[in-house]
Parts: C-alpha cells; structure tokens; sequence
C-alpha cells in the first residue's frame, strides 16, 4: 500500500452568505463541523440556525461537511512510529476566552493499540481515530468520567469501542481486526465500507450517577471523525469543529496520529469567527503536522492563529493505554469463572486442570491453575 495521509484541501468554492458555512466550505475534506445551541445529555434534533453567532454550520449538516477520513494504521508486527512529538494532550483558551482548542498528539498510544490487537491497516484506522475521538470527547471532564464511543455497524469488522477518563487513559477494540476491504478508488483505506451502516453511540458515566448520559445517532459515512461529528451536533448541540487523523508510512509503519477539536462559545464575535477561518483554512493536516515535529501545543498555537491563547488557563494530560492492571483483570476474571456456576467450573477442572482467560481489550492473558478454579468452586 502506498503512503496514506489526511485528505488534501478541497478545491476552492463560492462564498456563501453565511460566514460559518463558508468556513466549512473552505475546510471542506479536512474537518468535520457541527452546530448547535445548548448542551443537552440525550440526543435531540437540533434547531434550525438564525444566527452566525450560534453555529459552525447550518442546522442542517452540509451534503459537503467532510470528515479527516484518509487514516490508517499498520500490522501490529510493524508498529514504529515516525513522529518525533512525545503523545500530549493540550487544552487552552483564545486570548479574548471565546474558544476553547483541544488538540491531541497520540502516536504512540494508536501504535501501542495496533500492536496489542494485531489489527490489519484498515482495522487499525478505524480503531485509533476511535480512540483520538474518545480522547477529545472524554479528556478534561468531571473526575473519575468516563467516556465510551461505540460503532456497531453492519461492515465487516463489526463493534468498535473506545473509552477513555478524564486524564486520557483511553483502550479500545474491534470485533474484528482482520477487516481490511479493498481500497476505495482514491486508493486510501475504506474504513467506511469496514464500519459499514448502523449506530453510533456514546456514553458519559460515573461512578454516583444512577445511570450514564447516553446519545446515539446513525452512522452516515463510518468515517469515524464525521460520525463523531452528527452526534455532537444532534445530541450535545456544541459549537465544534472536530478532526482526527492517523496515517502510515511506505513501510506501513504509523507516520503519525492525532486531532483537535474547537468549541467557539454562544458569545464569540464575529471578529473571532473571521480569525478561526483564517487560521484553520490554513492548517496542513494533523497528521502533517504532528509529522513534521508539532507538539500538541503548537498545533493548538496554529488553530488559534491571530486570536492568541491564555497560557495561565493551559491544561496538559499525558494519554496511555489502559488502564488493565492484572491484579483487577485476576479479580473480574475470577468472578466471571464463578458466575459459571459450580457444575461447569467442576467441569474445567476435571477436564484441564487450569483456563486461560484473555481481556479484550488489553490482550492480557491469565492462567488460572487447578488450585484457583477450586477455590472459585468452593465460593459458589
């Protein structure tokens, strides 16, 4: 497969009346943008816009809104990764507090993924911009917050799931990670076709809620970024701009991975508006960026341009794989042999003498010996 990165810029088109509109015209194939107005916890339709100040794009999302969709990722045999950037995640605020930036820099944490689950390219790419999504979507929350996005589509790699907490410890799996369909004609990965149509759902829990915040949309391209972004417009209604990416190399080793999302609030000026087109049409691709030694804060520089940030307000969080720590993986796997019940754990005793469990989403392996699988009989 030859060298995959993030789409290039669209052709230049009209400008339209609408400011914001024409935003997403001239980022069209880069990012995907979502309008709304209030923050609600289930999905809802969203309003129809009046007003620039309210929106990033039309209520109606734009036939032409584009996704960060050319990604992919390599074999976990073959896993180096080429960009220099340390994985961060970063978030700040533009000089006058109208924008909020996320960005995020998780080479390393997408290659760690690929190598644990052993996924083919277009498996892969699906799964580490689930991941970079589930960063941007759950990082900075509420203390002990969870955030959990799942894809279940009828393409042939079957469920993604990706969860992340609020310091951007995110895991994740597919059902499949041997789904590679053909290339699309462009000759990218068609993750897409992979992920195929269905429902996408993300879920916001924790610990003393009676039950999670849930919101699920349709999936309309199975892009990953796209999708993420027809939820935040349909079920939390944010002011976003939503992009990830994750590319290869020539030796299908991971080039690079990573993404930002900007939140402009209900009172941005104009002035801020017209600032955030310059800068953003400007923008190379994420995954160029991070290539080419950006760190995670000055790619949040490069979004902001002209607007300027307010460092004293700067947040930073280092992302990783997990947490699967054994000494609980032991635990729920124990409970899982003894919900069995008495009879079938007697069985595997009999019959093996240990069981090796697997966790799905770490790959870790656990071998419990005959002595454990009777101490599990005995508790039943």
């Amino acid at each position: 497969r030859a060298a995959v990165n993030d789409s290039a810029p669209a052709p230049a088109r009209p400008r339209k009346h609408s400011l914001m509109a024409a935003l997403v015209e001239t980022l069209a194939g880069r990012c995907a943008y979502v309008a709304a107005r209030a923050k609600l916890p289930v999905a809802a339709k969203a309003a129809p816009v009046t007003s620039r100040r309210n929106a990033m794009v039309p209520a109606a999302v734009s036939s032409r809104l584009r996704a960060l969709r050319h990604s992919s990722a390599s074999r976990g045999s073959r896993t180096t990764t080429k960009a220099s950037t340390d994985d961060l995640i970063y978030r700040v605020m533009s000089a006058n507090q109208e924008v909020s930036v996320i960005t995020v820099v998780g080479t390393k944490v997408v290659a760690e993924a690929v190598n644990r689950h052993k996924t083919a390219p277009t498996a892969s790419a699906a799964l580490g911009r689930s991941m970079l999504s589930a960063v941007l979507l759950g990082t900075f929350k509420g203390d002990d917050e969870t955030t959990q996005v799942t894809f279940k589509g009828d393409g042939p790699i079957g469920q993604i799931i990706a969860i992340c907490d609020n310091t951007g410890q995110v895991k994740g799996l597919v059902s499949n990670p041997n789904a590679d369909p053909p290339l699309r004609p462009d000759g990218k990965l068609n993750v897409g076709a992979a992920v195929g149509r269905g429902f996408l759902t993300v879920a916001r829990a924790h610990p003393q809620w009676k039950a999670p915040f849930t919101g699920t949309v349709e999936i309309t391209t199975g892009e990953i970024a796209e999708d993420i972004a027809v939820y935040l417009q349909d079920s939390e209604q944010v002011n976003s701009a939503v992009a990830v990416g994750v590319s290869l190399d020539r030796e299908l080793n991971i080039r690079s991975a990573g993404g930002y999302m900007v939140q402009v609030l209900p009172f941005a000026s104009d002035e801020t508006i017209e600032a955030l087109e310059r800068s953003i049409s400007s923008l190379p691709s994420t995954t160029d960026m991070i290539a080419d030694g950006l760190s995670a804060r000055e790619m949040a520089e490069k979004v902001l341009g002209d607007l300027g940030s307010l460092q004293e307000l700067a947040t930073e969080s280092t992302p990783s794989y997990g947490p699967c720590c054994r000494d609980d993986l032991r635990g729920r796997m124990m409970r899982a042999l003894a919900s069995m019940g008495r009879t079938e754990v007697d069985s595997i005793i009999e019959e093996q003498g240990q069981v090796e469990m697997t966790c799905e989403f770490c790959k870790e392996s656990i071998v419990f010996k005959e002595d454990e699988l009777a101490t599990a009989s005995k508790d039943l």
